[in-house]
């Protein structure tokens, strides 16, 4: 016989004996109410004979609904015990079936199976297949492991270093006298594409001749420089077609209107008459110059002037810039103006060496610098490397020994008169 009949058979078993039991304990009930009656009609029996008759039926009663209950748990526990034990040892296919879900109520609980409770002389409730997938499948959701939600492998590589931009200046050994005083004593620069590189040092230290050197502008006595791989001395005009040089002090022709000196310098590098104009309009209102290139440049402040010399050197878009202190003699606005250009440049993949004694405005515009003292480069490198946890003016105070000098001036406070 195949179990699932097996096991409707002991259920069946067991609620009729169950039932027999229930009836037996109504009918128990039942005369012993009738017995109560007749007694106190008849007799007229006390109170206390009520209780005790009470009492009587009331644990006749518990025992056998006791009993009976006794009776049910047994054979209910019997009949699953051999159900439990023909379920495990039969085919494997009826345990690998799909299993109906199970209903939910509107909380999202799960609802649980209701037996109305069997009245007396009414059928036994007969276990269906739904009940027993239901019970199944509720073991089973109870004995299965919670599920665990696997994290995919973080990725290994290595990561990949930075690349370096490529040289675009290189000086190396550069050596300038003058007489018997040694202005640049074996000075070595190395400027990479698309960097701001700074040259500080106090005055006479050597960066107007090493920056002269650098653009062609002064013959070294030995040491050499490359402009995009051209040699400065030996191929010249590759070289400096490269380059745009704002030295320092450049004379400008004043008796020129801001238009005409633009006009001028584009010329001079092979522009059109075209794009001259229009490079000279796009400059002008970069720099706020616009209403002032209609002016003679002899008419501008110092700082306009600045402004003007450095649009004419951008005019023909070099590859790279070479200043020579060009934030000298220009309030901050205008200042705040030429670092956002040369910055813009940079992005494109502009070059920009220059020179300034303002240490704060290097050390916020600039990503790499050279310290030059007495004609040799003390300190060279990016702007973090250099100055390491000090602020760039204290490096440089501390290399160039300022402070050594100031601590040994005491007499400074004793105040004469």
């Amino acid at each position: 016989m195949p179990a699932r009949a097996e096991n409707e058979d002991v259920y069946a078993t067991a609620d009729a004996a169950w039932m027999t039991e229930a009836g037996d304990v109504d009918d128990a009930d039942t005369a012993a109410a009738a017995e109560d009656d007749a007694a106190d009609d008849d007799t007229g029996d006390t109170d206390a004979d009520d209780a005790a008759t009470d009492d009587a039926m009331t644990d006749a009663t518990t025992d056998t609904r006791t009993d009976a209950t006794d009776t049910r748990t047994d054979a209910t526990t019997d009949a699953r015990s051999d159900a439990t034990t023909d379920d495990r040892t039969d085919d494997a296919m009826t345990a690998a079936a799909p299993r109906p879900a199970k209903a939910r109520n509107g909380k999202g609980r799960t609802k649980r199976p209701t037996k109305a409770a069997p009245r007396t002389g009414a059928e036994p409730p007969v276990p269906t297949d739904a009940d027993d997938a239901t019970d199944d499948a509720g073991r089973a959701t109870a004995a299965a492991p919670p599920a665990t939600k696997k994290r995919a492998p973080r990725s290994a590589a290595p990561k990949q270093p930075q690349t370096l931009q490529p040289v675009v200046l290189a000086a190396s050994g550069l050596v300038k006298r003058y007489g018997q005083t040694l202005a640049v004593d074996e000075v070595d620069l190395e400027i990479r594409q698309g960097s701001i590189f700074g040259v500080v040092g106090p005055n006479g230290a050597g960066k107007t001749t090493t920056l002269s050197m650098v653009t062609g502008l002064l013959r070294p006595d030995a040491g050499s420089v490359t402009v995009l791989d051209h040699d400065v001395w030996a191929d010249p005009t590759a070289a400096k077609r490269s380059l745009g040089v704002l030295p320092d002090r450049l004379r400008l022709f004043d008796r020129l209107t801001g238009a005409q000196l633009l006009y001028y310098s584009a010329t001079l590098r092979g522009l059109d008459g075209a794009t001259a104009r229009k490079r000279s309009a796009d400059l002008a209102e970069a720099f706020g110059l616009g209403e002032a290139l209609g002016r003679q440049v002899a008419d501008y402040s110092v700082g306009m002037a600045k402004k003007i010399a450095l649009a004419a050197t951008l005019i023909h878009s070099p590859r790279v810039l070479v200043l020579d202190e060009p934030f000298e003699s220009v309030d901050p606005v205008s200042a705040a103006t030429i670092t956002d250009i040369l910055r813009r440049y940079t992005r494109g993949g502009g070059t920009v060496v220059l020179s300034s004694h303002s240490m704060e405005l290097v050390q916020r515009t600039c990503d790499s610098v050279a310290i030059i003292v007495g004609g040799r480069v003390l300190a060279s490198g990016t702007m973090a490397q250099v100055r390491g946890r000090k602020s760039l003016e204290d490096k440089f105070v501390e290399l160039a020994g300022g402070r050594v000098v100031a601590e040994s001036m005491e007499w400074l406070h004793s105040f004469s008169g």
